[in-house]
């Protein structure tokens, strides 16, 4: 391994022992960044009994787990868990942090970048190792992480460069990262980290934590049918519940949809919702922007039902229907059940 660059590092988030999904589909993204540098591949795995995690670290490709357990490390508080993370990065310098854009993720990485007065780039939506040319100021930089992510209210694709001192750190949601198949009996060096942490560290307990179980799991959807605001209004969302029935599939939403209040939060697809990969993706009334298709554009079968031919979703359709969903989707339901 080349000693020039520090390694790349994934933040595992874990509850229970179980990993969460994000953290494997970034140890996947983490090595692929790794071997183009020619560094390994580190995860930080933080919390109290949890060291039985790191066999399945090292089957998604990690090298190196930093495995620091110690009751005050569960449940999760930022402060400890920043303390601890910060002692690491001054200790071992890596050259790239990831991760997930969760809950615990977006309320970590940033009091981490705070600390460390560095960058941080969120939500990002695909990572790779390229060179720089800063023309402003007449200087290169060679194998920096291209932080790639939607802005503007995803009408852009921007590329973010990080030019002052590593870490650099993102936040990257779920599902965006392709998953690789874990490879069993793979072996890596696990490295048990004593934890220093003090009063003021500690001084947040968790006194009631208070859980309620999502009513639609789109990330594991075969099919799914998807409404925006071309769908006309609540009532007519029912077509959408209609069709999905019919097929045994989810219902999914564009923001629009959401926003008008015409769908739950947790039916939203996209950089702000879920990035979903189905067998196939119906979206009705959809107009497609760039934001919506950044979290299904990878759906093996894509359908698109618009009354506008310039909608931008048909680029990314492989079939599409131009006409009113009014008429299409009772049209749909109908040839369905007759071939049932």
């Amino acid at each position: 391994m080349s000693d020039k660059k520090g390694n790349v590092w994934i933040f595992i988030e874990q509850e229970g022992g179980k990993i969460a999904d994000v953290s494997l589909e970034l140890v996947c993204k983490g090595r692929e960044l790794a071997q183009r540098l020619g560094v390994k591949t580190e995860a930080v795995l933080l919390g109290n009994n949890v060291a039985s995690c790191a066999d399945t670290l090292y089957s998604y490709g990690c090298d190196t787990v930093f495995l620091a357990e110690d009751e005050r490390l569960e449940p999760f508080t930022v402060l400890p868990y920043a303390k601890v993370i910060m002692d690491l990065i001054r200790e071992h310098k890596p050259n790239i942090l990831l991760f997930g854009a969760t809950l615990k993720g977006r309320e970590l990485a940033p009091r981490v970048a705070s600390e460390k007065l560095g960058g941080l780039t969120a939500d990002c939506t695909e990572l790779r190792i390229d060179d720089f040319e800063d023309k402003k100021n007449n200087k290169s930089y060679t194998d920096k992480l291209m932080q790639i992510r939607p802005a503007f209210g995803g009408n852009i694709i921007a590329t973010i460069v990080n030019t002052w001192e590593d870490p650099q750190m993102v936040t990257v949601r779920e599902g965006v990262m392709k998953l690789d198949d874990p490879v069993p009996g793979r072996k890596g060096e696990l490295v048990k980290v004593d934890v220093a942490l003090s009063d003021v560290e500690t001084v947040v307990k968790v006194l009631e934590r208070v859980r309620a179980d999502k009513e639609v799991d789109l990330k594991g959807a075969q099919i799914i049918v998807a409404g925006g605001y071309g769908v006309g209004s609540k009532a007519n969302m029912k077509l959408i519940y209609d069709l999905a029935e019919a097929l045994g599939g989810e219902v999914g939403a564009s923001r629009a949809a959401v926003d008008a209040g015409w769908i739950d939060h947790d039916h939203q697809i996209g950089q702000t919702g879920v990035t979903v990969r189905p067998r196939l993706y119906i979206a009705a009334g959809i107009s497609g922007s760039i934001q919506h298709c950044a979290g299904m554009s990878e759906s093996k079968k894509i359908i698109a039902i618009n009354t506008d031919p310039e909608a931008p979703i048909f680029s990314v359709a492989h079939y599409a229907i131009v006409g009113d969903l009014n008429t299409v989707i009772p049209q749909m339901i109908k040839a369905f059940k007759a071939k049932q």
